[in-house]
Formats: structure tokens, C-alpha cells, sequence
């Protein structure tokens, strides 16, 4: 395991459901990225922040998220029942989301690196996050 490289992520929703803008950013380089969907939930804008910086960089990552339903999903290893059951729920239904947790997943659990993930609190004193809270506003206003 190399050094992990730290990563924000953040999605943002004017409206849920409404237009959303996803956004990550690296704090050593400043580099970023962000867009969005004219229709769509929070959760999916967080998911899809995650899932490009996955995309975007290779190696080993620490994400870092003010969004606990992906933080969770890591650090409570939701997705090794979702995986087990066929991207079921225990009521059999579908797991929310699928179409985004799976690629994701992939990209953090299954592509032979290292990723992480760690909670920061949104709105808060971490410039780094409310940078990326910002950017996803942004994305998420291109739609409106």
C-alpha cells in the first residue's frame, strides 16, 4: 500500500428531488472536478462525487465525505450483503442506488488499491469540504 492520496467529495440537491451537482477536489494539488444531473437525489450527487474521483485517479485514495450513507456503507460493510444477496435488501427489494454503488464499489473495493473513507463534518470548519460544498452548489445552480 502506497500513501494514500486525500481526496474531498461532495453532492449537492436544490431540491431533493431537484437539480444536483457533484464535485471532488484535492487539496495538494487544487485540482477538481464537478457536474450534474437536471433531476436527481442528494444521495446520488454524493455518490457520483465519489465515484469520479475514483475514475479520475489511480492508487491508493483516502475519501474524505461529509455523507454518511457512503461513509457508512464502508465502514459498516453494508456492501458485502448487498453483493452477497444480488444487490438485494434483506426485504428483497433493490438496493438504492445500484446503478451508482455498483461501478463505485468496484473502483474502491475491487480494483487492486487502497481506499478509504473518512467522515468530515459538512458545514463546518474544514476548508477543504466547504471548497467542495461550493463546487457542487455551483454544479448543482448550472441546472436551475
Amino acid at each position: 500500500m502506497g500513501v494514500a492520496l486525500l481526496i474531498y467529495t461532495d453532492g449537492a440537491c436544490k431540491g431533493n428531488p431537484g437539480p444536483g451537482g457533484w464535485a471532488w477536489f484535492e487539496p495538494a494539488t487544487a485540482a477538481f472536478d464537478s457536474g450534474g444531473d437536471p433531476m436527481t437525489t442528494n444521495q446520488r450527487m454524493e455518490l457520483m462525487a465519489v465515484l469520479q474521483a475514483l475514475q479520475s485517479h489511480a492508487g491508493d485514495l483516502m475519501i474524505r465525505s461529509d455523507s454518511t450513507y457512503v461513509v457508512n456503507c464502508f465502514r459498516q460493510a453494508w456492501w458485502k450483503k448487498w453483493e452477497a444477496n444480488g444487490f438485494k435488501t434483506s426485504r428483497g427489494d433493490a438496493v438504492a442506488n445500484g446503478d451508482l454503488w455498483r461501478p463505485l464499489l468496484a473502483e474502491a473495493l475491487h480494483a487492486g488499491r487502497h481506499v478509504t473513507f473518512e467522515w468530515v463534518k459538512g458545514h463546518s470548519s474544514d476548508p477543504h469540504n466547504n471548497r467542495v460544498d461550493v463546487l457542487a452548489q455551483e454544479a448543482a445552480g448550472r441546472f436551475q
